[in-house]
């Protein structure tokens, strides 16, 4: 069997961790051979690949972003690549072409499914919104960047008597602010799924300082935003791939803080740092576990189907299931969070 991958999308901690396991099983699992398209769906189009082989994958189990390099795709030329799709693969000689990416790219893969293409995708993003898998990989390490940043911004916060208002990744979805805000003790949380009320905000600051804490630390989610009439808030354009442009909450509501505090806010943006660096353990083992399931299910066939986890199994589920909707944070999951800041 031939088998192609690519990545695509925003890079990821883990995406090599995949590409280095989906090579290892094709190899000496399978005697397979595996060609890598670079830059994402672009090289399949341009013909841009190389071969994969056990040398070109040494070494990269650690290391974060993708050695295939990545890129969006505009939908005319997504369109293009599935009135290709049959002649594509016979083109390369690929029998299944394995796509990791995010809810853009699990789209683009169903679609070329759908076209006639053999494809089995592995999920990935940091946001952790892919409905149909308990986890994504990425979503880990972002999580660990991001309390890390709240750990060390409490010190400098409380030295010089500051509310910081840490934004980090979460379009659509705020796990990231979530798990990260929990797990570093932040005294507000703010979500893209429940508009948040600036006042509330104040008077937790103000029964901050009031007991003698004269610190505070705010975690928002760079999609989050303002209940209607709170606060001065206009959404951003959408771009050539139909993303939302954001206009910096972190900056507006440091500003907005400050000025009905009347203490100094300071805004930290954490932004690309989270997609960075070395992925965790946990990241670098699902990643290894998703490649190991991708090849075995394109040798039996599994086509247009994608690795999940369940519980503590990798399972195989439609990439329309997949892609249906975005996985949210849950009410549940809010008040369990409130009630301990």
């Amino acid at each position: 069997m031939r088998i192609g991958v690519l990545t695509a999308g925003g890079d990821c901690p883990g995406l090599n961790a995949v590409i280095r396991s989906v090579v290892h099983r094709a190899l000496t699992g399978h005697g397979d051979e595996v060609i890598g398209f670079e830059d994402g769906f672009k090289g399949l189009l341009e013909g841009r690949f190389r071969k994969l082989d056990l040398d070109a994958v040494s070494g990269i189990l650690a290391r974060g972003g993708t050695i295939l390099g990545s890129s969006r795709l505009e939908r005319n030329r997504l369109r293009e690549a599935c009135e290709k799709s049959k002649d594509l693969s016979k083109d390369y000689g690929i029998d299944v072409l394995i796509p990791i990416g995010g809810e853009g790219t699990l789209t683009a893969a169903r679609m070329l499914a759908d076209a006639g293409m053999p494809v089995v995708g592995v999920p990935k993003t940091i946001d952790n919104d892919i409905s149909s898998t308990d986890r994504t990989f990425g979503f880990d390490t972002a999580v660990g960047v991001a309390t890390e940043a709240i750990d060390r911004l409490k010190t400098t916060a409380e030295s010089h008597q500051r509310v910081m208002v840490v934004e980090v990744m979460g379009r659509h979805a705020g796990w990231i602010a979530l798990e990260s805000g929990m797990a570093g003790g932040a005294h507000g949380i703010c979500l893209p799924e429940r508009p948040f009320d600036v006042d509330d905000l104040v008077t937790m600051v103000e029964e901050r300082f009031s007991r003698g804490k004269k610190f505070a630390v705010v975690c928002v989610a760079e999609g989050a935003h303002p209940a209607e009439e709170t606060m001065d808030y206009k959404k951003g354009a959408i771009d050539q791939f139909g993303h939302e442009r954001f206009s910096g909450i972190g900056n507006h509501l440091a500003i907005e803080l400050e000025k009905r505090l009347g203490k100094e806010a300071r805004p930290v943006i954490l932004g690309h740092v989270q997609r960075g660096g070395t992925p965790t353990a946990y990241d670098r083992v699902l990643a290894t576990r998703f490649g190991w399931h991708a090849v075995e299910a394109a040798h039996r066939g599994d086509f247009g189907r994608m690795t999940a986890l369940r519980g503590t199994d990798i399972t195989m589920v439609p990439l329309a299931e997949a892609v249906t909707e975005l996985k949210t944070v849950p009410d549940w999951r809010m008040d369990e969070a409130e009630s301990v800041f």
